[in-house]
């Protein structure tokens, strides 16, 4: 019966925060039963250039470290910030999601190689939180219960959570880069005047992931909606 309610609420996350979560998971398990090593799934152009070793620009975002707090720090903001977009701003737009991973993943790997990134994970982490709070801008958030602020000072929070534990910033600034590139070319340049819709789609993977549209009268979940941890918990004012 326990195996069988797991299992339903596994099933019940959304398609695309299942999949990416659970190809983290799985890969920092291999990592720890030695199956694989991070030296086969870290970024390196020469490798993926001259060896065609093309997975890595693929692995690279999938491992966050040994399982330890950093790891479970990461996993908790990833799976809840791209289940609370996936289900709220994407809802019934999978493929518009998964571009959105798609463009943002190629900004990363081309500005990663400038900077001599190796695993870009957490910067993906960071970039999904930052539209997150950039969308949903009347949050208010609670870190730890020790900070108040509102969502659109989150990624920079966590910068700095992440700067105390001794980590480099410039995986954050790079998400958070990232994060405002997109969030520009599609919330806010379209409707200056004069702007434009530069990110669209392609028709190809929007056959592959649009599913029919649903219920025009089903009411989706708030972005806000908790995902169960109270880390960067939030609440909408007035709410």
């Amino acid at each position: 019966m326990a195996y069988q309610t797991l299992q339903q609420e596994y099933l019940q996350i959304p398609a695309v925060t299942r999949a990416y979560t659970t190809a983290c998971v799985l890969t920092t398990a291999a990592v720890q039963l030695e199956i694989i090593t991070p030296f086969q799934l870290y970024f390196n152009p020469d490798l993926i250039l001259r060896n065609y070793q093309v997975w890595r620009l693929i692995t690279n975002f999938l491992f966050f470290g040994p399982v330890g707090f950093n790891f479970l720090f990461n996993m908790i903001f990833l799976y809840r910030y791209c289940r609370m977009l996936e289900e709220g701003s994407f809802r019934g737009r999978t493929a518009d999601f998964v571009f959105m991973f798609l463009f943002g993943g190629l900004l990363m790997t081309l500005f990663g190689t400038l900077v001599s990134l190796v695993f870009l994970g957490q910067a993906f982490t960071i970039m999904l939180v930052y539209v997150w709070s950039r969308r949903n801008p009347n949050v208010r958030m609670n870190f730890f219960g020790l900070l108040n602020f509102q969502a659109p000072f989150l990624p920079w929070v966590l910068m700095g959570f992440s700067l105390l534990l001794g980590n480099s910033i410039i995986v954050d600034l790079l998400g958070i880069a990232v994060g405002h590139v997109y969030y520009f070319l599609e919330d806010v340049f379209p409707n200056q005047p004069g702007g434009g819709r530069w990110l669209k789609t392609p028709s190809v993977i929007k056959m592959l992931f649009d599913t029919p549209e649903e219920d025009a009268n089903y009411n989706p979940l708030p972005e806000e909606r908790p995902g169960g941890f109270a880390w960067g918990e939030g609440q909408r004012l007035g709410g």
